[in-house]
């Protein structure tokens, strides 16, 4: 058997032996593959005016560029979880990884930004049949105290993905190695992807994929035209003075959002396997909880964006300054997280997921204040670090809990599915946080007013945080324990770690 033009030679585990020996490896792998997405996610946020230089890109063309990939990426984790139960999480994941690596090459040579934008949505499309598989090879092949020992691994590692993506991104642009330019975000890829191929096909052991499975390709359709219904009216709307068109494509998806809860709940009545389990979608603290997910993220990534945009294009940084000047924010992120992970959600519970944007707030006023006294002959960005720091550990304290109290509200039979679900919002609130928050910005950059660009995204800002400071009240007062978001429980890490979980890790 070959999948992706790689011979299938790996070893099947016996697990009456003990552990499988390569095990390790494939631990790496796993980390390779999600720290490249991360990297993609992020790491073309510097590279704006190069690709305005090279591919005449304006306003809209960016917001696709970074957008588009979160966009296919969110739209189809749930879709790439259920074909890895069915066709296996190896084959899945050497089949997405190749398509990953393919994918970036087309990045790398794309000759217009039409042509680049239509790669970005099929690098997204890759990662969403690549990642899913993640936890679930993890999970095959670790048990017990291994495999608690495995995620406190991932989770850290992974988290310095957002955190150097727009860093290196900045110095392979300005760098401008062998007069590549932007294009060395994505050939960063390839050397990377072709080594983790490798490793993947000759260590990742195989274990058939279960064909009973039914693949929902109904409700995935209808997801996919849904979130487009939504995203591209908000990306073209302010290029396009929102015309007609916008509005009713926008309540358009809406009424596809409605229908795909509807034929879900019909598909798992005729006694066929949905997409999402039904059940999550009668929970009102998990309903409200994707709205949260989705309005916290779509701010986060959003005002990232605004940031760097502000630095290059407002106060001429160069790729490499603006990328160094996204650290405050990843600092902040970063003691936050570590603050609330470690003893504050335990300790206080709910209560850090109102703090958490509070802290946001405070630091988002600060921020505005540097703004309005800034000295354009002289500025840096230690002008408005200490803003961006706050908010940025603010966001972080909600980054380290925001998933243990939503996945609270679930069933332990259900965690696969809402984690899935979890993710897949995530990606599409910060494709939807990239398209609004480019335009509010955008709109008053066009005149030149770069730091009224800024203030509007602040304001917007800090209208999703009061709205995500509401929910948090309806969310369950305590978090699901670490292990058991990933499907870890006495039950599995006493047994066989191999059940079948669909979750977008």
């Amino acid at each position: 058997m070959e999948v992706s033009g790689v011979s299938d030679l790996s070893p099947i585990p016996d697990r009456a032996t003990g552990p499988y020996r390569w095990r390790w490896l494939i631990l790496v792998v796993m980390i390779v593959a999600e720290i490249m997405d991360l990297l993609d996610a992020s790491i073309v946020n510097v590279a704006g005016p190069d690709l305005e230089r090279s591919l005449g890109a304006g306003p809209v063309g960016l917001q696709w560029v970074i957008g588009g990939y979160a966009l296919t990426l969110g739209a189809g984790l749930v879709l790439g979880g259920r074909l890895g139960d069915r066709h296996g999480r190896r084959r899945m994941f050497l089949i997405g990884l190749a398509a990953f690596t393919a994918a970036s090459l087309l990045c790398a040579t794309a000759p217009n930004i039409e042509a680049l934008i239509a790669f970005r949505l099929l690098q997204g499309t890759a990662g969403a049949m690549l990642l899913p598989q993640g936890l679930g090879l993890l999970r095959e092949n670790f048990s017990g105290p291994e495999l608690t020992k495995v995620f406190a691994i991932f989770g850290p590692v992974l988290g310095l993905g957002g955190i150097i993506g727009p860093v290196l991104g900045g110095f392979l642009i300005e760098g401008d190695f062998f007069d590549l330019g932007w294009r060395s975000v994505f050939l960063i890829n390839l050397p990377i992807g072709v080594a983790a191929l490798i490793v993947a096909a000759t260590f990742v052991p195989r274990k058939a994929g279960d064909r009973t499975v039914r693949v929902d390709l109904t409700g995935a359709a209808l997801v996919v035209i849904s979130c487009a219904l939504l995203v591209l009216p908000l990306n073209q709307g302010q290029e396009n003075g929102w015309r007609p068109w916008t509005w009713l494509s926008m309540a358009a998806s809406a009424v596809g959002f409605a229908l795909f809860a509807l034929q879900q709940r019909r598909t798992a009545a005729a006694g066929r396997e949905p997409l999402v389990t039904p059940g999550l979608l009668r929970k009102p603290a998990f309903t409200v909880g994707l709205g949260g997910i989705a309005l916290f993220f779509g701010g986060l990534i959003g005002t990232q964006l605004v940031l760097t945009l502000f630095l290059q294009i407002g106060r001429h940084f160069t790729a490499g300054e603006a990328g160094l000047g996204n650290l405050p924010l990843a600092v902040g992120t970063a003691i936050g997280g570590a603050v609330s992970g470690a003893f504050l959600a335990d300790r206080i519970g709910r209560k850090v997921l109102q703090i958490g944007p509070l802290v946001q707030l405070a630091g988002a006023a600060v921020l505005w204040f540097e703004l309005d006294d800034l000295d354009a002959a002289s500025f840096s960005i230690w002008d408005i670090a200490p803003g961006v720091a706050v908010a940025g550990i603010g966001a972080g304290m909600v980054i380290a809990a925001l998933f243990s109290f939503i996945l609270a509200a679930v069933d332990d039979d259900e965690i696969g599915s809402a984690s899935g679900v979890l993710s897949a919002v995530q990606a599409v609130g910060g494709s939807i946080g990239v398209a609004v928050f480019g335009s509010v910005f955008f709109a008053r950059a066009e005149t030149g007013d770069f730091t009224g660009g800024f203030h509007r995204a602040l304001i917007v800002q800090a209208c999703l945080l009061v709205a995500f400071f509401a929910i948090t009240f309806l969310l369950p007062e305590k978090g699901r324990p670490e292990g058991e978001q990933h499907g870890i429980s006495p039950e599995t890490t006493a047994g066989d770690s191999g059940s079948r979980q669909n979750v977008a890790a």
